[in-house]
């Protein structure tokens, strides 16, 4: 089975590769990721926070000042910018897939210097996660995507790399945001960033940091909006969030997925989990028929599917109207 797919402009051997995670720190690790398959490696992310508290932009600590100061007092990244420089150099020495690096953040400003030294250690690509919470009510939808705009437009300038934006699923024009991404030369679009939602302990009274791992159920949401956009916009298409089994990736295939990142499963199950994801995918295509993975790359996206509308606002009046449970009492 032809499981080959574009992404990036790279012909990858299938879709699926682990997604941005604390799994690149460890160097045996990804070795055993690429041992299990992975079609690329994707780095977690340089802040910006990071690399503003560290220095490396010259007068940008002024204008953060005052962000840095809320800060925990112990660091908490795993790699300093310096040692995410040397790990991407030791990564891209040590396997043969390509090596997506990443940074994260908001503001058009110095920091996206950054990923030109990203360049220069040698990223076969770069993903821009741009992480946003628009809580100034001034602020309006157009001024929050001009933000990425900006910074996707500055970082287009400064280097030659292949580019990914990792966007939220919270815009309130996404197919428009994914067009304009476009015509300023993006490579890839993933879909989605998982925003982890803060709790609240009340025993400590405190704001207190929560991580869950994603579920299966996670996947709908990408689902959507990967038919959506497949073949409407030139960017390959990464479903991020919900993969973890093999019928989860065919669903991100048929939607229009060209890449399928993986994580959670990952995490629980450890790496081998993508070869048997990977032959799990190749053995459905080859029982319903498919002598490849781009024949059936979209082929259930809004622009080829039998019923588009199930997409959009039918499928949430069909749902309200498929409960056939009893009311409790």
């Amino acid at each position: 089975m032809d499981l080959t797919s574009r992404y990036l402009g790279f012909a990858l051997p299938h879709p699926l590769m682990p997604g941005a995670s604390p799994m690149v720190d460890d160097l045996d690790m990804v070795r055993r990721l690429e041992d299990a398959g992975a079609s690329a490696i994707v780095m977690h992310s340089l802040f910006e926070e990071q690399i503003a508290a560290e220095g490396h932009t010259a007068g940008y600590l002024a204008p953060f000042g005052e962000a840095l100061s809320y800060m925990p007092a112990r660091p908490v990244f795993a790699l300093g910018t310096d040692r995410y420089l040397e790990q991407l150099r030791r990564l891209r020495a040590a396997v043969a897939v390509p090596v997506i690096a990443s940074l994260n953040g908001v503001t058009a400003s110095g920091w996206l210097e950054y990923a030109v030294l990203l360049e220069e250690a040698g990223a076969s690509a770069l993903e821009l996660n741009i992480y946003h919470v628009p809580t100034d009510p001034a602020e309006d939808g157009a001024s929050v995507e001009a933000h990425v705009l900006d910074v996707f437009r500055a970082v287009r300038a400064a280097v030659r790399l292949p580019l990914a934006v990792k966007l939220s699923p919270f815009y309130s024009a996404l197919a428009h945001l994914a067009r304009a991404l476009d015509a300023l030369g993006a490579d890839g679009l993933v879909l989605f960033n998982r925003f982890y939602q803060p709790d609240i302990d009340p025993e400590t009274l405190d704001v207190v940091p929560a991580l869950q791992l994603s579920d299966p159920a996670e996947l709908r949401l990408r689902l959507r909006w990967l038919a959506i956009l497949h073949g409407r916009v030139r960017p390959s298409l990464a479903a991020s969030g919900g993969v973890h089994t093999g019928l989860d990736a065919v669903k991100a295939v048929l939607a229009g997925a060209h890449a399928v990142q993986m994580v959670s499963a990952l995490l629980r199950q450890g790496p081998e989990r993508l070869t048997l994801v990977r032959d799990s995918l190749a053995r459905w295509l080859e029982e319903h028929e498919y002598d490849s993975l781009e024949q059936a790359q979209g082929s259930l996206s809004a622009l080829r599917c039998p019923d588009p509308t199930a997409f959009e606002r039918a499928n949430y009046l069909r749902v309200l109207q498929s409960w056939r449970g009893g009311l409790g009492r």
